[in-house]
């Protein structure tokens, strides 16, 4: 839907005006009282007086540009009073170009056809607080010096308040509009409450501008709702607003909290939204939605996704009418997803989000969530660092922010792991280890190997950890940890191949083989013209003598040779002792299987 912007009228007041001439030789431009020359203000006391007891309830008025004080004003509503009702009752009500030096009190009041404010001027309050309006309210241009007041209003066709001004506060608590809202290009100088408020057609809120909090709680917008351009100086908050139709909300600069919590969309919504803090606890998105932001802290906890929702940064200010939008008040930085919690992310899109503080323990299909463009997640810190007495390695790798905080809830939190926020439950590692296996599976589906690798490993950490494994099934795992990193740790395993090839080089040179090679020994018997023979081997002799006399290059080179052939899982065919076989038995046991974790390692990093 179009809206045609609102046009003031010319200087020349298109009413027979007063001929009252006010100080300085500026002529009065308000409205005749007919049959008299002079407006409301300025008719001679009899002659206000008559015209007064001449009105009725529910009589129509026509005041344009005439200047009221509070007393004129309350004579005025005083003669419409039904004295049944005790409620001011007007036909039509034509206030346009209207100056009140005080206060503009129209509380209750009941008017059957439209209320015509358009280029009014308040100085101090207005109030239409509990009024009915039959026809259209009309605040076009209208400028108050102070508060403005309209709770529970009521408007049987549309409100419009297109370019307003109010300097204080601006309460529209609990309005009912039947058609549509419209506040474009309106200026709040403090806070506008919108709590609870009904609107039965097209609710617009663009290019407004508030310099405190703007508050929707609550509130039903039947029709389609707009908010481009909307910046405000405080907090905004749709807390449990409904939005039946589809809604475009921004772009959109708040410095503080948007609060989308326990609002529901029934249709299709694009967000667009520079501020501190995103707040969506128990949102429900029925249909498709979009989230572009900047800077915001995103909180997801318990939302209800029952369709596409995408989530995504964007790294440049957002540009309306061929300019970019002003963002005062926001430091720089990037888009922060900090809770999952609750969420079924079956239908959720995350681009360009910072994961490092989210929370996922209790994601619903969490092995659904997809993970687009440039994301970042937690990670272990890294490096050779000291617990207490006992130096401590720790290898890279990302990791849950809840692994952080279970591990700095253990004392770990000197080595770099984060601690909890305050408040925060820590949870055990039987809870987080299927939330690692969930993202890991994500990661897999996404054919990213080298990614899912990683919540592998914090998987079988935390499964390591859990206090509902058997001790056998922890025993295992530690070793596997300690000699490979879980499969995933290269220049561990190898290290530790490194170690038992060594270690079976060194038992090999001393005690595996032999004192000298074994010299097979014939013997033979002549009987005519046959010969038998017979050869000996003797058994291997082991070497004595100092250790230091075994360790020579040629000891060092067969045992090297048959070190590497048992790696390769072959034998070398060398004598050996009895300390030796047995040796070699162990190495071709071990050392092939730590090849084989070095290889798992590097293919795990690779793969595709």
């Amino acid at each position: 839907m179009t809206v045609v912007p609102y046009r003031a009228a010319p200087d020349a007041s298109p009413w027979p005006h007063c001929d009252v001439a006010l100080p300085g030789g500026v002529e009065c431009r308000g409205r005749r009282v007919a049959p008299h020359n002079a407006c409301l203000a300025h008719l001679s006391g009899a002659d206000r007086s008559a015209y007064l007891a001449d009105l009725r309830p529910g009589a129509d008025l026509d005041h344009r540009g005439t200047c009221f004080t509070e007393e004129l004003l309350s004579e005025l509503l005083t003669a419409l009073t039904e004295p049944s009702s005790h409620k001011p009752r007007i036909g039509q009500a034509r206030f346009e170009r209207a100056t009140f030096r005080g206060d503009a009190r129209f509380d209750l009041v009941e008017i059957d056809s439209d209320a015509l404010f358009d280029g009014a001027k308040v100085a101090g309050d207005i109030s239409f607080n509990q009024a009915e309006i039959s026809g259209r309210a009309l605040f076009r241009q209208v400028k108050i010096g102070g508060n403005a007041g309209f709770d529970r209003m009521k408007v049987r066709r549309r409100a419009v308040f297109e370019r307003a001004e109010i300097d204080g506060n601006a309460w529209f608590d609990r309005m009912n509009v039947g058609g549509r809202a419209v506040f474009d290009g309106a200026k709040i100088g403090r806070d506008a409450c919108f709590k609870g408020v009904e609107i039965g057609g097209y609710f617009s809120f663009d290019q407004a501008d508030l310099g405190g909090d703007a508050r929707f709680d609550r509130s039903h917008f039947s029709g389609s709702a707009t908010f481009r351009r909307l910046r405000v100086g405080g907090q905004v908050s749709f807390l449990g607003a409904a939005f039946e139709r589809a809604a475009v909300i921004g772009p959109l600069v708040c410095a503080r909290v948007l609060t989308l919590s326990e609002a529901v969309f029934g249709a299709a919504v694009t967000m667009e939204a520079a501020a501190a803090t995103v707040r969506c606890w128990r949102t429900r998105w029925s249909s498709t939605a979009a989230l572009r932001l900047r800077y915001a802290a995103v909180d997801l906890s318990d939302a209800v996704v029952e369709s596409p929702l995408s989530i995504a940064a964007r790294s440049r200010p957002f540009i309306v009418d061929g300019e970019e939008l002003d963002e005062p008040g926001l430091l720089d930085a990037g888009v922060r997803v900090i809770s999952l919690r609750g969420v079924d992310a079956a239908h959720l899109v995350l681009t360009d989000v910072d994961l490092t503080d989210c929370l996922f323990a209790g994601t619903i299909h969490l092995d659904q969530l997809r993970l687009e463009g440039r994301y970042t997640l937690a990670v272990a810190p890294s490096g050779l660092r000291r617990r207490g007495t006992r130096p401590v390695r720790w290898t890279p790798r990302r990791a849950l922010a809840e692994e952080h905080h279970w591990r700095a809830a253990r004392g770990w939190g000197a080595d770099g792991w984060m601690p909890a926020p305050e408040g925060e439950e820590v949870q055990e590692p039987t809870a987080l280890a299927p939330v690692y296996r969930q993202l890991r599976k994500a990661f897999e589906d996404g054919k990213h190997e080298p990614g899912a690798a990683d919540f592998y490993y914090g998987e079988m950490e935390m499964r390591r950890h859990a206090d509902d494994i058997p001790w056998a099934e922890r025993t295992l795992l530690t070793a596997y940890w300690a000699l490979s990193g879980y499969g995933l740790r290269a220049s561990r395993a190898l290290g530790w191949l490194m170690v038992a090839m060594t270690a079976t080089v060194m038992a090999m040179m001393l005690w595996g083989l032999p004192q000298n090679d074994p010299k097979p020994t014939s013997t033979g018997t002549v009987a005519g013209r046959s010969v038998t023979m017979t050869t000996d081997i003797p058994g291997p002799v082991n070497p004595d003598g100092p250790y230091h006399e075994r360790l020579t290059t040629g000891r060092f080179e067969k045992s090297l040779r048959v070190v590497i052939n048992s790696v390769i899982f072959r034998s070398s065919d060398q004598n050996l002792t009895t300390a030796g076989t047995y040796t070699e038995m162990a190495s071709r046991l071990t050392e092939p299987v730590l090849l084989g974790f070095a290889v798992l390692a590097i293919r795990g990093r690779l793969k595709r």
